[in-house]
């Protein structure tokens, strides 16, 4: 029996053969009911649009203010970086890592990645090491929490407007839409799909 065959369900550990699928549809583990693989021959495609739409917004939600605020005559905004830098200079560089890693590094790697896999996929070819690029977005994955970020900064906003005027900026919006990309090329991404291309190209 071929290996590459078998599908094993990430719940209760049941060995099933992989059997031929129709486009659209998927393997239901027969113990646990637990969805273990969705054909979706467009899927890749899909992931990588989402996936260069996510990098297209990820630039200008670092590139733009965030939000600006108003108090008794005096503006001003500030950026993603921004407020990294503020954190580091009022003596929480822990807090400033945290947010700087899980707001801005592990979601560009994880955009980044997607689109090292998936553009030369595309265009016929496969890209150097996709193993390990692979392995670097599995472990980014869990990392990025830009709507953990987007939560925090929707609460802190709510409590501001009582101190002083807030105004959303471009970069604010921009955060949402990429929350949003993300899920999406994550959600459209099959890693054995994504396999099963790379074997025949190699």
């Amino acid at each position: 029996m071929a290996f590459n065959s078998l599908l094993v369900c990430e719940e209760c550990d049941l060995l099933l053969r992989e059997k031929p699928l129709a486009p659209g549809s998927m393997v239901i583990c027969p113990r646990c009911g637990h969805v273990l693989h969705r054909y979706q021959p467009e899927g890749l495609q899909r992931s990588l649009v989402f996936s260069l739409t996510a990098a297209v917004l990820f630039v200008i939600s670092n590139a733009f203010p965030i939000v600006g605020l108003t108090s008794q005559g005096l503006e001003s905004s500030t950026s993603l970086l921004g407020m990294v830098d503020s954190l580091f200079h009022d003596d929480m560089p822990l807090v400033a890592i945290l947010v700087f890693a899980t707001t801005f590094l592990m979601p560009a790697l994880v955009i980044g990645a997607l689109i090292y896999m998936l553009l030369p996929l595309r265009l016929g070819f496969l890209a150097p090491n996709v193993a390990a690029i692979f392995r670097i977005m599995h472990l980014s994955k869990p990392w990025a929490m830009v709507e953990v970020f987007m939560l925090g900064l929707i609460i802190t906003i709510s409590k501001l407007n009582a101190l002083a005027t807030v105004l959303p900026e471009i970069a604010l919006w921009s955060f949402v839409c990429l929350m949003f990309a993300l899920t999406a090329a994550a959600a459209n991404f099959d890693p054995r799909t994504f396999w099963d291309q790379v074997e025949k190209l190699q």
